[in-house]
C-alpha cells in the first residue's frame, strides 16, 4: 500500500469551505422548519442532528405538541421520501414491511409478487411506537441497524438514506408495550418534546388557525443529505473533547471505577461504546449547526443527556425517590467537563 500523505494546507481550507457552506444551509432549513413547526429550537436541532449523524431519533412528548407536524415538515424541507405507521396492538410485521402476494398472469401462470410495505421509504415516522406488539417492534430492529429486511429468506434494502424517527406518550401506559434495551440503543438521540411557552403558543395559535398557513419548502436533496453526512465524519474533533467523551461515557457505569458513589448508588446499568460513538457524531453535530468547524466541551454537556438517557437506566430505589435520570447525567456531564476545561 502507498505511504498514506498527510492533509494539506489546501485540503484544510477547501474542508473549511465545505463546513461553512453547509452550516449556511442548515440555517435556511430550520428557517424553512420554523415556518411550519414554530419554536423549540433544542427539539429542531436535535432532530436535524440525528439526520446529520444518520441515525434515527426516539421523539417523546405529550399528544398535540406537534410531533407528526416536525417529521412531516422534516421530510419536505430534506427532500426526503416519507412514510408514516401509526402503531397498534394488532399491528403485524407484514403491515410494516410488506408481504408476497400470489398473481395469477393473463396466460394463467401464477407466481409471487412482493408488495413493499411503507418501511420502504427514507424517513419513516413511527408513530406511538410502543403501542405495537414486540413482534412487530423487532421488525423495525434489523432495519434500523442493518437499512435492510429479510423477508421470505430474500435480503431488501431500504431506501437510502434510511432515518427512523419514533414517537412515545410518556404518561399513557396501558395497552403499550416498553421498547426493549437493544432497539432503545438503536436510536441515536432521544429528545423530549416540552410544552411551548406561551409567546410560542400565542403565534402557533396565530399561524394556525388563519386561511392559509406557510409551507416549508425543500432546502437538501437526499443526495446532498448524504455528502452531508460524510462532510461531518470528516469534520476534527481534538483529543481533549475524545478524552471528555471517554470520561464522561465511563463515569456513567456504575461498575465503572471512575463512577462517583451518586451513580453508583443511583444507576442499575449504563451506556455502552455506542453511546461514546453516538457523542462523537452529535457533538460534531451540534458544532455545525452553530456554524462553529469544531466542537467544544459545551457540545459534550448539551448532548450528553440526549445521547445517554435512554442507554442507562435507575434503580428500584432510585425511581422510588423521584431522581430524573436526566438531571443525574447533566450533573454528571457539568462536572467533568469543567474539570477538563480547567486542566
Amino acid at each position: 500500500m502507498p505511504p498514506e500523505v498527510p492533509p494539506t494546507v489546501q485540503d484544510d481550507a477547501v474542508l473549511v469551505t465545505q463546513i461553512e457552506t453547509l452550516s449556511g444551509k442548515l440555517a435556511q432549513a430550520r428557517a424553512s422548519i420554523a415556518k411550519r413547526f414554530i419554536g423549540q429550537d433544542t427539539v429542531v436541532d436535535l432532530t436535524l442532528a440525528s439526520l446529520l449523524c444518520g441515525g434515527h431519533a426516539l421523539l417523546i412528548g405529550l399528544p398535540g405538541l406537534g410531533k407528526t407536524r416536525l417529521v412531516d415538515t422534516l421530510s419536505t424541507v430534506m427532500g426526503l421520501h416519507g412514510n408514516r405507521i401509526q402503531f397498534t396492538p394488532d399491528l403485524m410485521p407484514a403491515d410494516i414491511l410488506g408481504s408476497e402476494v400470489l398473481e395469477t398472469a393473463t396466460d394463467g401462470s401464477r407466481d409471487f409478487r412482493f408488495i413493499e410495505g411503507p418501511v420502504f421509504c427514507q424517513l419513516l415516522m413511527a408513530d406511538e411506537i410502543n403501542r405495537a406488539s414486540p413482534r412487530t417492534q423487532s421488525a423495525l430492529l434489523q432495519a434500523m441497524q442493518e437499512k435492510e429486511v429479510t423477508i421470505a429468506g430474500e435480503h431488501r434494502k431500504l431506501g437510502v438514506p434510511f432515518h427512523v424517527l419514533a414517537t412515545q406518550n410518556p404518561i399513557e401506559q396501558e395497552g403499550t408495550y416498553p421498547l426493549p434495551e437493544a432497539q432503545l440503543d438503536r436510536f441515536l438521540v432521544q429528545i423530549d418534546v416540552p410544552y411551548p411557552d406561551r409567546g410560542t403558543e400565542r403565534d402557533i395559535l396565530i399561524a394556525t388557525t388563519g386561511a392559509t398557513e406557510e409551507d416549508a419548502t425543500a432546502v437538501f436533496t437526499a443526495d446532498e443529505l448524504l455528502a452531508a453526512q460524510v462532510l461531518l465524519r470528516r469534520m476534527p474533533v481534538g483529543d481533549a473533547i475524545v478524552e471528555m467523551i471517554l470520561d464522561l461515557v465511563r463515569a456513567c457505569r456504575p461498575d465503572d471505577t471512575t463512577a462517583s458513589d451518586l451513580v453508583q448508588n443511583t444507576v442499575s446499568w449504563g451506556p455502552g461504546p455506542r453511546a461514546a460513538q453516538a457523542l462523537m457524531l452529535t457533538v460534531r453535530a451540534s458544532a455545525l449547526l452553530d456554524g462553529r468547524l469544531v466542537p467544544s466541551a459545551e457540545d459534550v454537556r448539551a448532548m450528553a443527556a440526549p445521547v445517554l438517557t435512554h442507554r442507562m437506566a435507575l434503580s428500584f430505589a432510585a425511581r422510588a425517590r423521584g431522581t430524573s435520570l436526566a438531571s443525574l447525567i447533566d450533573q454528571v456531564a457539568t462536572q467533568i467537563t469543567s474539570v477538563s476545561a480547567a486542566a
